[in-house]
């Protein structure tokens, strides 16, 4: 019994293809819309996909275990209301009362700097021996930034808690500045220009993994937080960084914010004036932003498959018309309904299961090329949208192919063999 289904499969499998060799020009035209919808769904996916797996590197770099605590919640861009606008800084007390007062926090360090745009930290000019960068961010730290910024350092070594008590002017810079100004010499020792300020450089950073291309961190020259202040008396803005005890995380949340809530005076019935993110908290926040995107870009390939599908029912009605009398001369023989149904079935689900090959193909090489030519926006093809896009694209000939099959296996055999 299998075997013969198995042949009867293969036989109607086999008539479709005939077909379709017949037909190549038309079988192409019909296919353009599934094919367009796949490829569109690979290529999207596998950019997602990589965006996903570069963010999640990224974030880890940065510590699974840290915190980052500032004025306003990190994450997606938003309006700022006027309560957010008008908030306090938060201050080194803050810091120093989290390393103090909260038992889940293993260090904590501070990052002071004059303001944060838009889009991050405003660029400050360095320069070394008539060498301009114009893009590089400069921040005051506390000796404990190193472990916060999981990291190492290439050469040379941190600041100590002395260098920041006693201001040093010295730094530590980012491998973007170092490739900048000391591609082929030793920067230990040396002295940089950076926003008017004179400052030793006493050790470099290794690279970071980067994200988008972005790599701010590497543009990055650090000194010492009281340093930094002496510069720039009126800044005020920190940005708090703690590194929670293993296995600690949700009972660190808790604790900063109970001990910000009462430092801050927020009323208990008002929310936290303040913002507490995390490697996790901000990857949730990135996927809701691509789930987005991706559904949009879902609905916008629906479009071409629904385009597609409306072109092969066009398509299997045409065919229906053209080969009544194979109809009725197949019916005379013994062929029945469901040998006629199977027949235009399988015909309008190989038209469509090709489409989504091609388009599974060209998907895949948008995807290499994007991962050659554009190396800062990653992509990698996923294969649960490799089997998703072939099964859509195989169940689009099944759901459009019914009408016309079902309409072809109920011809009179006798009106068929007399159509002309």
């Amino acid at each position: 019994m299998v075997q013969a289904y198995r042949q009867h499969v293969r036989e109607n499998l086999l008539l479709a293809m005939d077909t379709l060799r017949t037909h190549k020009f038309r079988s192409f035209l019909t296919i353009l819309g599934v094919l367009i919808g796949t490829a569109t769904v690979i290529a999207v996916t596998s950019i997602i996909a990589g965006l996903d797996k570069q963010l999640v590197d990224v974030a880890e770099q940065f510590g699974t275990r840290s915190l980052w605590v500032y004025k306003l919640q990190m994450g997606a861009p938003h309006v700022l209301t006027r309560e957010e606008r008008l908030r306090k800084p938060l201050s080194y007390e803050d810091a120093m009362a989290i390393k103090e007062q909260a038992p889940s926090a293993a260090a904590v360090s501070v990052e002071l700097f004059r303001e944060l745009g838009d889009f991050g930290l405003p660029p400050v000019t360095a320069r070394y021996k008539g060498q301009d960068m114009h893009d590089a961010l400069f921040v005051g730290v506390t000796a404990d930034h190193l472990r916060l910024l999981n990291t190492t350092l290439s050469e040379g070594r941190f600041f100590t808690e002395a260098d920041d008590a006693h201001r040093r002017a010295v730094a530590v810079i980012g491998n973007s500045v170092r490739e900048r100004f000391f591609a082929h010499g030793d920067p230990l020792g040396k002295t940089i220009l950076v926003d008017g300020q004179s400052l030793e450089i006493i050790g470099t950073l290794a690279k970071f993994k980067s994200f988008l291309g972005d790599d701010q961190n590497d543009k990055a020259i650090f000194i010492p937080y009281h340093s930094y202040q002496k510069a720039y008396p009126d800044a005020k803005d920190n940005f708090i960084c703690v590194l929670v005890e293993p296995g600690r995380m949700d009972q660190a949340k808790d604790e900063v914010t109970e001990l910000l809530r009462r430092r801050r005076r927020v009323k208990p019935a008002d929310p936290d004036n303040f913002g507490i993110s995390s490697a996790e908290s901000l990857i949730g926040q990135f996927r809701q932003l691509i789930a987005a995107v991706g559904l949009v870009m879902v609905v916008i390939s629906s479009i071409g498959l629904l385009v597609g599908g409306i072109g092969v029912m066009n398509i299997m009605l045409v065919s229906v018309t053209e080969r009544t009398r194979e109809i009725g001369v197949r019916k005379a023989v013994g062929a029945r309904r469901s040998d006629i149904t199977w027949q235009f079935l399988l015909e309008a689900m190989t038209l469509t299961a090709s489409g989504g090959l091609i388009g599974i193909l060209i998907g895949w090489l948008l995807s290499v090329a994007i991962r050659t030519f554009v190396p800062s926006l990653p992509s990698t093809v996923p294969m649960w949208s490799v089997v998703a896009g072939f099964s859509v694209a195989t169940s689009v000939g099944l759901f459009f192919g019914l009408w016309p099959a079902l309409k072809a296996a109920r011809l009179d055999p006798i009106a068929a063999l007399r159509h002309e």
